[in-house]
Parts: structure tokens; C-alpha cells; sequence
């Protein structure tokens, strides 16, 4: 056993803890589903379809890009970004297995 939280955790949780906490919030949902929508685009194109100043939805990109669940890319001042399908299909996994558990319980 480690000596922090996260060490005494298997991988799998820690990594369904960290997708968890990139989706807790509606506003990274909302812009999750722009970005399916869109493919791509630029964060001003998310802030037009958001009710966030664009600083707020830099903040929550930058949150899912840290947990993977997004990529983005930064040319100049502009910050294009795009669904991680892999990282998407990750989570689909480990939330699927997570809640088919739930279905053998009780």
C-alpha cells in the first residue's frame, strides 16, 4: 500500500475517479456534446454556444483535456479542440463494467 490516497486505489479506479470528476460538472457535459456535435472547433465556438465567459470554458476545457477525455491544440491565440474517441471509448468501458456490476448486486 502507498502512503497517499490515490496509491491505495488500483489504476482502474483512479482513472474512473478522474473521468468522473472531468464530467461533474453540467457546463463540461454541455461542451463535451458541442464538441461531439462539431467534431472540432475553436474554444470561441464553444463560448458562443455555451452561457460561460470564455474564461469559465477555458477552465473546464483545460479540465478535460487533463483527464484526456479532449485534445487540444494551441496556434497563437487560438485554442482548437476535439473528443478524444479513444479516451471516450476508455470511459464507456470502465463505466459500463462499474454499472454492469451494480446489475449482478442485490
Amino acid at each position: 500500500m502507498g502512503n497517499t490516497r490515490t496509491e491505495r486505489f488500483t489504476e482502474r479506479h483512479n482513472r474512473l475517479a478522474s473521468i468522473a470528476k472531468a464530467l461533474a460538472h453540467p457546463a463540461r457535459i454541455a461542451i463535451l456534446e458541442v464538441l461531439i456535435r462539431k467534431g472540432s472547433c475553436f474554444c470561441g465556438d464553444v463560448v458562443e454556444e455555451i452561457p460561460l465567459s470564455q474564461a469559465t470554458v477555458s477552465q473546464h476545457l483545460k479540465a478535460m483535456k487533463s483527464a484526456g477525455l479532449i485534445k487540444g491544440e494551441i496556434d497563437g491565440k487560438f485554442s482548437c479542440y476535439c473528443v478524444d474517441q479513444s479516451a471516450c471509448q476508455e470511459a464507456y468501458g470502465l463505466l459500463s463494467n462499474l454499472f454492469e456490476e451494480v446489475r449482478k448486486c442485490c
